[in-house]
């Protein structure tokens, strides 16, 4: 899968490559699924796990942001799979928290995990998932030097940006019909700068129950 996509210009970082190749993605799929297929996948709860190389573009967009012993924010971590690479990435020194509004694939993310190479960044506390909210970020461990978010909003969640370190980098899907993935950069006096890397198609970042209803 890494070598499909270093051979169609997807994955240029030798870490990316690295840590993508570390983190089996057979875990984090159900049952059933071809893993190293790149396309998105339904993981229940009208979530998806996205295709390969949307995480690598991911991973790519924030690996500056993703150094050892930094802080990285995981909204909708769905499966847990983006939330164990950046764990892998920042090491035992940072801190990753993943944030998703289902219980159900909170609790399957903590055991995929720990079927991993993450598993003992989760055990020593350095990777943690929690239910919760995601447009309201995890105020606990902000400031973040990364944010990932892993469903389209409307607009950019205020609660992300306040808890974006300056200096730090959010990729995120904005939009309803139409969406784009931007890619927030906050300066050191605060402001930020927006552009849009690319058209994306991924769920709605929305309420729980909005969710479970199918929209």
């Amino acid at each position: 899968m890494v070598e499909h996509l270093k051979t169609y210009g997807v994955i240029s970082s030798e870490k990316v490559a690295e840590v993508m190749e570390g983190i089996d993605r057979a875990f984090f799929v159900p049952d059933g699924n071809a893993p190293y297929y790149d396309s998105p996948m339904p993981i229940g709860y009208n979530a998806t796990i996205s295709a390969p190389h949307m995480h690598a573009t991911c991973l790519q967009l924030l690996e500056e942001n993703l150094q050892p012993g930094m802080h990285a924010l995981d909204v909708g971590s769905g499966t847990g799979y983006l939330t164990a690479c950046f764990a892998l990435m920042v090491g035992p020194q940072g801190r990753v928290v993943g944030v998703e509004h289902i219980p159900e694939l909170v609790a399957s993310s903590i055991s995929n995990i720990q079927k991993s190479a993450a598993a003992p960044l989760l055990k020593e506390g350095s990777l943690s998932v929690h239910a919760g909210d995601g447009r309201l970020g995890w105020p606990e461990h902000a400031p973040y030097d990364a944010i990932h978010v892993g469903a389209a909003a409307p607009e950019i969640p205020q609660a992300l940006i306040d808890q974006l370190k300056p200096g730090g980098r959010m990729v995120i899907p904005v939009g309803s019909i139409f969406q784009d993935l931007k890619v927030i950069d906050k300066n050191l006096d605060g402001s930020l700068s927006v552009r849009n890397e690319t058209s994306v198609r991924y769920v709605p970042l929305t309420s729980r129950d909005v969710q479970l209803r199918g929209g």
